[in-house]
This record gives structure tokens, C-alpha cells and sequence, in this order.
């Protein structure tokens, strides 16, 4: 069985054939109208809160990150911009200066000046944690203080960016409440909240279609982006704003052209997608073999004391290991060796978060219980080998140290320490290759 990483699952029958369709009829540049994009806006649409009412369509997450800043940018008249601590947005200038995740290691004269990072609103290993009485004002009350800060050496705050749901980050959920906390604080310093869900939207948090959703209905971003699952690997995502927010960009006089985004293919798969998630209850099957990995995966940590943290929402779910559950001495290496070994086995695996510890599972919304069961077993058999050779058990975890001499794991576990390797696997059979990352 082969799973790639697009939500419906590789080459799905339904989005090929609507592709290879309108590839038959006309494909063509968005200067010229076509019904494709405006009945694809009103689905997409349909899926948000009324108040997100305009749409750009382009290519690539990455793309509309860069043109929400854009759209923050000119609507405000401000320029700062407040993101979290391991926050990834995209691989053009404009976002890694907003992405700690890839800045982290430049020196502060390198860093945009006009960017400001706001604690990771982590309830495990953050700065607030989950025995705190309010862990959703307390790191919204860092971000006031952050605003309050930026106000008194002249700046002035344009937005907030988030993932709704920190994937590179570490697969963290912020704490219920803290959106709409920060949305008070940034929108009475006059800027506006963007809500990145290009890596957790389109159902796949199982109780709502958007991530940001979590929060309540009483949250709406001011802008929300999305990629990757929007067309199934098909090059394609959008921008979905206020006709406020929409207004205000028209206004400067500067034409907003994509050659292709929103083009008649594009907007054809899209609206396949949308098909397939409904006719496939995707969404339903999130929410359900979601429920039945986090109980499997709970059971893991129970049996193994490398696990130290069990996360996630519907088939958004990360298992932070660790060498020490007080400390929380993080498990980098122990992490690869999982990685390495799974790929031994056909199925494909990523580690991330600030330590790289953190085992992420967003597998295609196809994804079964079957296959629940079979990557958390080769995961259950690798983690008690591990901790054989360790020397290690759930009694005695606080015990482990690195360069314990009982260790007799492979190589690679040695040589992988602050090794981050996203496995690929060229000349392989693929069709028993599984893909949970």
C-alpha cells in the first residue's frame, strides 16, 4: 500500500479524472473569467465563517503567506509583525523572516528588525504548562507585553501569524481561549490576526473543517491561508480574507495579478477535492481514526517510558520522546532511530520541533484503523528494543543518561544526534510504502 501525503490519498481516481477534464476542454492564464474559479470561491467559501468573504487564489502555501503580509500590510499602514517561537511559514524571503524555525540560528543584526517572536504557546514544554490555572491568557498576556514593547520604540503592529495548530513547531495545540485573547490585543493596537492552515486544514482536525475552529465560534481570523491538502498535490492555494481587509488592497492602486492561480484545472481539482472529502466522509474518518490512533498511541505511553507526551486533534498527532519526564531532556537521537527504522520497514516517518523530537503523524485523511495499528506496532517493537538497550524502564526513566554504557543500539542511533533527516526512499517497492508524516 502506497499513501502519499496528499489528503485524499496518491492519484485519487475523482481528482485525476477531473483534471485530466478540463485539461481536455481549456486551461488558461486568470486574466480571462471562468466559471471554474467563481463556483470553486463560493464552495471554498461556504466551508468559513461569513465575514471571510474574498479570495486570491495562487500556487503555493508560501505564496499566500507572502500576499496575507501583503494584504496586513497595506490595510493597517503598519509594518511589525508578531509570530511564534518555531513558527515555519513558507521558503520565500518575506516568510523566513517570519519563521524562526529557519532564522533561529542567525545573529540579531541578520533578524528583521520589524518581526517579533512571541512564545510557542506550549502547554507541555513551554513557559506556561498545563498544571498553570490559565495557560491561554498567560501567553496572551506575552504577546500584549510584546505589542506594549514594539509601541514604545516607535513600531507599530501590522499583524499576528499563526498556524492554528504549530506542525514544524512541534505539533502543539494551543490552549483553548488564547486566539481570541491575542486577536483582542493585536486588533486594539490596530493590526490584525492571520491564521496560517495550510498544513492542518480541510477537515483533518475531524471535529471542525479548519483548525482555528479549536478556538470557538467565536473566533474569525482576519485572514485565513491554505495549501498542500487544498488540491491534493495539485500546485494550488489560496487567501481567504474580509471584504475590509480586500477593499483596503485594491485601494493602493497596484494591480494584484497571478498568472495561473485560480486557473481552470486548478479550480477543477479543487472542487474535486471538496467533492471527495464529502462523498468519503474524510473529515468523519479523521475524527474517528483519529480518536482510535491517540488511544493507541496513549498505550504506548503507559508501556514506554520514552514517551512523554501524547498530542493532536483527529489525524494531527505528535509523540514527544524523551530521556527524562521531569526534565523533559529531550530524545533527539532515540527520535531518529524510530525515523531510520520505521524506513527499514516502508513506512515513512518525520521527527520535528525545536529538539527534533517530536514523532509527526499527519497521514492522508484516507488513513484506516488497519494502519493505525500497523505503524504503532513496528513503533511499540523499536521503542522496547530501544529501551532494552538502554537499560531503561518506566520505573526507573528518571535514571537514563546519554553515553550510558548498556547502550547497544545501531549506528545510526549514534551517529543521528542532532541529525535532522526527512527519509525518501529511491528503488524501493513502493506499494508497501506508507507515508504517516
Amino acid at each position: 500500500m502506497f499513501l502519499s501525503r496528499e489528503d485524499l490519498g496518491h492519484c485519487h481516481p475523482d481528482v485525476v479524472k477531473a483534471g485530466a477534464q478540463q485539461m481536455e476542454l481549456l486551461n488558461t492564464n486568470s486574466r480571462f473569467l471562468h466559471d471554474n474559479l467563481v463556483l470553486y470561491a463560493q464552495r471554498l467559501q461556504a466551508t468559513l465563517p461569513d465575514k471571510l468573504s474574498v479570495c486570491y487564489f495562487v500556487n503555493s502555501g508560501s505564496e499566500a503567506n507572502d500576499l496575507a503580509l501583503r494584504l496586513a500590510w497595506q490595510y493597517t499602514g503598519h509594518k511589525d509583525i508578531i509570530t511564534l517561537e518555531n513558527a515555519y511559514h513558507g521558503h520565500v524571503s518575506s516568510l523566513i523572516d517570519i519563521s524562526p524555525y529557519k532564522f533561529q540560528h542567525l545573529s540579531d543584526d541578520e533578524r528583521n528588525q520589524t518581526v517579533h517572536v512571541a512564545p510557542s504557546p506550549d502547554v507541555y514544554r513551554g513557559k506556561y504548562r498545563a498544571d498553570h490555572p490559565d495557560p491561554a491568557s498567560a501567553y496572551a498576556d506575552e504577546v500584549k507585553d510584546m505589542i506594549h514593547g514594539v509601541h514604545e520604540k516607535g513600531g507599530k503592529i501590522a499583524a499576528f501569524i499563526a498556524e492554528s495548530l504549530q506542525s514544524c513547531g512541534g505539533q502543539v495545540i494551543p490552549p483553548t481561549g488564547y486566539f481570541q485573547q491575542v486577536a483582542q490585543h493585536v486588533r486594539k493596537a490596530g493590526g490584525i490576526f492571520i491564521a496560517d492552515e495550510v498544513q492542518v486544514g480541510f477537515g483533518r482536525i475531524g471535529t471542525h473543517f479548519w483548525a482555528f475552529q479549536l478556538q470557538g465560534e467565536d473566533f474569525v481570523p482576519d485572514i485565513v491561508t491554505m495549501g498542500k491538502p487544498i488540491g491534493n498535490g495539485h500546485p494550488m492555494s489560496c487567501v481567504v480574507t474580509t471584504k475590509e481587509v480586500a477593499e483596503a488592497f485594491m485601494s493602493s492602486g497596484m494591480e494584484y495579478f497571478n498568472t495561473f492561480g485560480g486557473n481552470p484545472v486548478s479550480c477543477a481539482i479543487g472542487t474535486a477535492v471538496l467533492d471527495v472529502i464529502a462523498k468519503e466522509d474524510l473529515q468523519g474518518n479523521a475524527l474517528r481514526v483519529g480518536g482510535y490512533l491517540a488511544r493507541l498511541l496513549e498505550q504506548q505511553k503507559e508501556k514506554h517510558p520514552l514517551v512523554g507526551d501524547i498530542r493532536g486533534r483527529g489525524l494531527f498527532a505528535g509523540v514527544e520522546l524523551v530521556k527524562d519526564r521531569l526534565t523533559l531532556t529531550p530524545a533527539t537521537a532515540e527520535a531518529q532511530e524510530v525515523i531510520y527504522r520505521l524506513k527499514e520497514q516502508y513506512i515513512l516517518l518525520s521527527a520535528d520541533g525545536p529538539h527534533r523530537n517530536v514523532l509527526k503523524f499527519k497521514p492522508p485523511m484516507c488513513f484506516t484503523e488497519e494502519d493505525a495499528d500497523l505503524v504503532v506496532g513496528k513503533i511499540d517493537q523499536i521503542l522496547t528494543e530501544l529501551e532494552e538497550a538502554l537499560g531503561l524502564k518506566l520505573q526507573n526513566a528518571l535514571s537514563l543518561e546519554n553515553g550510558s554504557s548498556k547502550r547497544k543500539v545501531s549506528v545510526s542511533l549514534l551517529t543521528s544526534l542532532n541529525l535532522f533527516f526527512k527519509p525518501f526512499i529511491f528503488g524501493q517497492n513502493v506499494s508497501r510504502l506508507i507515508n504517516v508524516s
